[in-house]
């Protein structure tokens, strides 16, 4: 699938993104520190996770997301550079740690973790569109697009391995007045 999406952004970049360059106005680049920020400070919560759980499906998932965002840290990272958007300071990494050595109270569990993820995409999901809507410059659109669909890739296989596992949490369903109890 990511192939099929790299395809497709390539051949966006190489259509659309022939414009001169501007420098970003100050709106894209608090977008790219936020989001930046947002990576770099997601990717120690996720070794923390890595840290708590022993359930092989969760680690693999915590696993897919810490790479993704390592992945487009390091895309933005480069563009920052490039751009001379400043970097913002983040926490270092966790070290490895033997999960069954960490009081049952002190952690995390496989429901919290899987649902923390979740939030975290999402958010990501809507600043990469807040981002997008407010880029001049077509390279940034790009950019922007392509994180949010790969973070939608991630959030649906995530969503249906919380169902599968009953991690989900639906908000209660809306009934409109004046139908028929039965439906």
């Amino acid at each position: 699938m990511q192939n099929l999406f790299e395809t497709a952004f390539d051949y966006l970049r190489t259509t659309f993104d022939t414009e001169p360059k501007t420098p970003p106005h100050i709106g894209e680049a608090m977008g790219c520190w936020i989001y930046f920020t947002a990576l770099a400070e997601e990717v120690p919560v996720l070794e923390a996770s890595l840290n708590t759980t022993t359930d092989d499906d969760l680690i693999q998932l915590i696993n897919k997301s810490k790479k993704l965002g390592q992945h487009q840290l390091n895309i933005l990272q480069q563009f920052m550079v490039e751009e001379g958007i400043p970097l913002s300071k983040t926490s270092e990494t966790r070290p490895k740690s033997d999960p069954n050595s960490i009081p049952l109270g002190a952690k995390m569990t496989d429901d919290e973790i899987a649902n923390f993820i979740s939030i975290k995409i999402a958010s990501n999901i809507v600043m990469c569109a807040t981002n997008m809507s407010q880029s001049v410059r077509n390279d940034m659109s790009l950019m922007w697009s392509r994180f949010q669909t790969e973070k939608m890739v991630l959030g649906m296989e995530l969503k249906t391995a919380m169902r599968k596992r009953g991690w989900l949490k639906v908000p209660p369903y809306y009934y409109p007045p004046g139908v028929p109890k039965n439906q």
